[in-house]
């Protein structure tokens, strides 16, 4: 689980922040960078194909490695090939290529997540998922120093294109893992379709209906209609409508300044040796301890008040990148404190969402809902992300961060309505109603 984990984390740095440096020091317009942030929304929305993943079995692939590491090492395959093409890409000549190749690598990123994911889940019991979480955030987190830190030192001595070759062979930790690893059972436990009474009543008023036809509908309505009805029945439409514009709006201040990070580094004058060493290897090691302080704070203060302390703490962390902005030389002390404080609040402000959202499912549809929170509180962020080159563009560096900073502001609001209104005593999945 921890090599997978570092499988899954590869790609993710290299098809936004890292390109965005690269692309940033071949001229390329900041308007245009903030908008290559928009293949990020193939994550959001992975859970369209994910029934394909989980049901189709890929010809001979099946046959010699089982229905999950199949599907891994198709993905993993077209990642090292994506990233190879980028490789040989040439921003300043044809972006259009850059961004094509960017999201076929973040599709196979994320079809290779979903595996990976299923492959988690079946392999280890209940007791175990604690530990191979772990293992995989871990992983994972090695994984974006990879992609960051490393491939940026060696762009700094060899160029982007054995950069970005070198992270193509990476990709072979993934595969060698994955052929090395056990295809689990498929649980017999799991839910069927025919369980649901909907689906049912719904199948049985379709019988005229082609046999394609009714399966595709009968799987909407179990994966999607069921669970969205199961959470407004439980928390009430109003507070389900509030709790779901809150988790589209919490990490809006995260998305917005995504992209912007590495170009503003690049056009303060920090080399790219020094946003690896100070912002990808220190700030990254910083965002791990982040995480294992994110639990204590969670298990001490709860987490209404986690998901309070993260949104001030990463308003403040963008109001201080909004201080350096107005430096006139750069100084890698100030990068320094202004990064730790920026992953100290990341790791609090998404793990607190993280055990928000893991609280607010039900035990009968836990993994579609919680694909249904996770894909929400992404997409909004994701979206307002391809704007903003437009709007550094418009006000520059310092009063962009101070706009990113009151974006938080929104989830903030919404986190005091949703507390008034008593949710953080609802959201234990136990079928409370408003």
């Amino acid at each position: 689980m921890l090599l997978l984990g570092f499988s899954a984390g590869l790609p993710f740095f290299l098809v936004f922040q890292t390109l965005s440096a690269w692309l940033r020091q071949d001229g390329i317009q900041r308007a245009t960078i903030g908008m290559l942030a928009w293949v990020g929304i193939v994550y959001s929305i992975k859970f369209l194909w994910a029934p394909v993943v989980d049901r189709t079995k890929l010809p001979l692939l099946h046959r010699l490695f089982g229905r999950r590491r199949s599907w891994m090492l198709l993905a993993q395959a077209g990642i090292a090939i994506g990233l190879l093409n980028l490789s040989f890409s040439d921003p300043s000549a044809d972006v259009l290529r850059v961004a094509m190749w960017a999201l076929f690598v973040a599709f196979c990123a994320a079809t290779q997540d979903i595996s990976i994911d299923a492959w988690r889940i079946e392999s280890a019991p209940p007791e175990m998922q604690g530990a191979m979480a772990a293992a995989y955030q871990l992983g994972y987190r090695a994984a974006l120093i990879a992609g960051s830190a490393g491939a940026l030192t060696v762009a700094a001595g060899f160029g982007w294109q054995a950069s970005y070759t070198t992270m193509a062979a990476l990709v072979a930790v993934g595969v060698i893992t994955t052929i090395a690893s056990r295809e689990p059972e498929a649980g017999a436990s799991r839910d069927t379709l025919q369980r649901e009474e909907r689906v049912v009543a719904w199948l049985e008023q379709r019988t005229h209906w082609p046999h394609w036809l009714r399966n595709a509908g009968a799987w909407f309505i179990g994966a999607v209609v069921c669970p969205l009805i199961d959470f407004f029945g439980r928390f009430g439409w109003r507070n389900a409508v509030i709790i779901l514009l809150f988790m589209s709006s919490y990490r809006l201040t995260e998305f917005a300044m995504g992209s912007m990070a590495n170009p503003f580094y690049i056009d303060k004058g920090y080399t790219l040796t020094q946003i690896a060493t100070v912002v990808k290897v220190f700030g990254l090691a910083t965002s791990m301890i982040g995480v294992v302080l994110a639990g204590i704070v969670i298990a001490k203060l709860g987490i209404l008040r986690a998901l309070a302390l993260g949104s001030c703490l990463i308003m403040a962390s963008n109001l201080g990148f909004a201080g350096l902005a107005t430096t006139d030389s750069p100084s890698l002390v100030g990068l320094a404190a202004v990064n730790s404080l920026d992953n100290l609040a990341q790791a609090l402000h998404g793990t607190s969402l993280i055990a928000f959202l893991s609280s607010l499912t039900s035990p009968k549809y836990t993994a579609t809902q919680y694909a249904l929170f996770s894909s929400l509180y992404a997409l909004p962020g994701k979206i307002l992300e391809g704007t903003s080159g437009f709007v550094v563009d418009a006000v520059g560096y310092d009063t962009f961060f101070v706009y990113t900073a009151s974006l938080s502001l929104i989830g903030l609001t919404l986190l005091f309505v949703l507390a008034r209104r008593g949710v953080f005593y609802k959201s234990s999945g136990d079928g409370h109603s408003e």
